[in-house]
């Protein structure tokens, strides 16, 4: 059987190289392509990469699809920074070329994903519900997608279930002392040197609360995600937003 051929994208920053050194351990795959800023992506063309684990940055992400997409190369994505233009245009791309799969997953830690799936489930069955988010302070974006994505995933089961608003009466507060509202959820953001990836979701109801938290202590809670994603993408085309997707939890 021949190994699945995979190119990293973004290959020297601290995922990037996790990365590289996942794919280069694991026996059904081979590494033919590890670029950092600034190298040629006809190398994913020349060097015949099935697909691209894209770890790069907001600012280079979509010229990376397009080149992946356009020539037929699958991509699992953790870089950060979708929209819905974003995604709309990467839609685009993938209509004209349907054989072709992209999976962008906002977090690749597997007890990440069953956090939110954990959340998403509980949600309808507490009065309140927050999450909190904390990370490293080099981290650029906040909330992190993770967090974002939590929170989407709670007010979708909360619309489904018909749950009531989550009671607040604030009245009067110093702007973002009760967070960022995703799709009206609050979503608070720490930054604290010695953490990495952190979230708890907090969930109350009357005489009682609920935490559910999962955190990152290394990179390496990342690859068996990373992994996964690269085995399934290829078989799976278009776009697939989120891991839990490809870990047959429903």
């Amino acid at each position: 059987m021949s190994k699945l051929r995979v190119a990293v994208l973004g290959a020297k920053g601290r995922i990037g190289s996790e990365a590289v050194r996942a794919v280069e351990a694991a026996e059904d795959m081979e590494l033919v392509a590890a670029l950092g800023r600034g190298d040629d992506l006809q190398t994913l063309a020349r060097t015949g990469a099935q697909v691209a684990v894209e770890l790069t940055t907001p600012a280079s992400v979509m010229d990376n699809l397009d080149f992946c997409v356009r020539h037929g190369i699958h991509a699992v994505v953790g870089t950060t920074g979708w929209t819905d233009e974003r995604l709309a245009q990467l839609n685009g791309w993938l209509a004209a070329s349907p054989a072709t799969g992209v999976l962008i997953a906002p977090n690749f830690s597997i007890g990440a994903v069953l956090t939110m799936k954990f959340a998403q489930i509980a949600a309808p069955y507490f009065e309140s519900v927050e999450v909190v988010e904390l990370h490293h302070p080099n981290k650029v974006d906040a909330p992190s997608g993770t967090a974002t994505r939590t929170a989407q995933l709670i007010a979708e089961a909360r619309r489904a279930a018909g749950s009531a608003p989550a009671p607040d009466a604030t009245a009067t507060g110093l702007d973002g002392a009760r967070g960022a509202s995703v799709d009206g959820v609050p979503v608070h953001a720490i930054r604290l040197r010695g953490l990495l990836a952190h979230q708890e979701v907090l969930l109350g109801g009357e005489g009682e609360t609920l935490t559910v938290r999962h955190d990152s202590l290394h990179h390496s809670s990342f690859m068996p995600g990373i992994l996964l994603g690269a085995r399934r993408v290829v078989s799976t085309p278009g776009l697939t937003f989120g891991l839990e997707h490809f870990l047959d939890l429903n």
